[in-house]
């Protein structure tokens, strides 16, 4: 589609990550900057285009000071998807489609391409809304770094030191108190937090989603230490680790949905280990606070390339890293799969070599 542009949109959809200012501040630097267009920054993910009164235009004062700033100074959300929106009305809830009104007040408000930055979710949605005739560019985000399309995003180096600092910190008082420290990081789909983190910070099993797991191999890795002379244990888990059907008696282990795999892993723990096991959550800890250098950087970089994409005329693709180059790929080819740590890579080799145990 050919498109005469004189004004863009960005939003961000999903959850928050270190990193979205950088982007939001490197969209407008660069369309202001080489292209002398308006920018317009959509409010509450794609809210702003169902309600155009959330919608505010940009310019250098407004990203002044925002690079080293934790979260998006446009807001967000990971409920509100324009085809199907939830709205309760009189006391119940209903669904709509807004889509169609989302075009026609994108045009009203005079913006003739989108950049949307967002997670699987939110770049699924950009698809549907470049199929519907929207120009779209995508940016990958996400702390989970699960994303197939794109070798690392931001926000993932971020969560990382949060993680590792952690586990230090963990560390210090399993040791003193004798404990079992388990600690549950992100990551629904894949490990990379996990797996990165536990390394980074000296654990001594790591659970991830992609390696099955048994109760019996990390007692056996805690009664080892025991044996060495050291008489605590730390734990890393990934929040969309698949706990064992059954624990060493037999019985069923409780399902458990993220948030509270190591919790019902610690039950089962105690039990068996007739041992001392504190939990510890960090949740949207890992979400929050100042991004690292390297997502800065490569928030600033994802940002100015996708206006270049824009001044390209690429509708429909989303940047991407490779090889340290910055890129474009077709968002039909980057959303619907995920990139899942392999059991056989270098990462897991070394894991195991330092004597770090994954309960397989």
């Amino acid at each position: 589609m050919a498109v005469s542009v004189k004004a863009i949109g960005v939003c961000t959809g999903g959850g928050d990550c270190p990193g979205l200012n950088a982007v939001i501040r490197g969209v407008v630097k660069a369309a202001v900057n080489d292209y002398r267009w308006r920018v317009f920054g959509v409010e509450d993910g794609f809210d702003g285009l169902i309600w155009p009164e959330k919608t505010r235009e940009l310019d250098h004062a407004s990203v002044r000071g925002i690079l080293p700033r934790g979260g998006t100074i446009l807001g967000t959300t990971n409920r509100g998807n324009p085809f199907a929106y939830e709205l309760v009305e009189n006391g119940k809830t209903v669904v709509q489609d807004f889509s169609r009104r989302c075009l026609d007040n994108m045009r009203g408000l005079g913006i003739d391409a989108m950049i949307i930055i967002g997670g699987e979710g939110t770049l699924k949605i950009a698809y549907e809304f470049y199929k519907l005739g929207m120009p779209v560019v995508g940016v990958p985000k996400t702390i989970d770094n699960d994303l197939s399309a794109t070798e690392v995003t931001f926000g993932f180096q971020t969560a990382l030191a949060t993680a590792t600092d952690a586990i230090d910190r963990i560390h210090t008082t399993a040791e003193s108190h004798h404990r079992i420290m388990l600690v549950e990081v992100m990551g629904r789909d894949a490990g990379w937090i996990a797996l990165h983190a536990g390394i980074g910070g000296g654990a001594d099993v790591i659970l991830i989603p992609e390696i099955p797991f048994t109760i019996e191999k990390i007692c056996q890795k805690i009664t080892q230490r025991e044996a060495q002379g050291s008489k605590f244990s730390v734990i890393v888990v990934a929040e969309g680790a698949k706990l064992p059907e059954k624990d060493p008696a037999g019985k069923p282990i409780p399902r458990a949905k993220p948030g509270n795999v190591g919790n019902t892993l610690a039950f089962s723990l105690r039990e068996f280990t007739q041992k001392e096991v504190r939990v510890t959550v960090l949740g949207h800890l890992q979400r929050g606070g100042s991004p690292v250098v390297f997502d800065r950087l490569l928030g600033s970089r994802f940002g100015v390339m996708a206006v270049h994409l824009v001044g390209e005329q690429k509708f429909g693709h989303m940047v991407c890293l490779q090889c340290d180059q910055i890129r474009s790929v077709p968002l039909a080819e980057a959303v619907g799969v995920y990139k899942m740590v392999d059991p056989r890579s270098d990462y897991i080799r070394t894991a195991r070599s330092l004597g770090i145990v994954f309960g397989d």
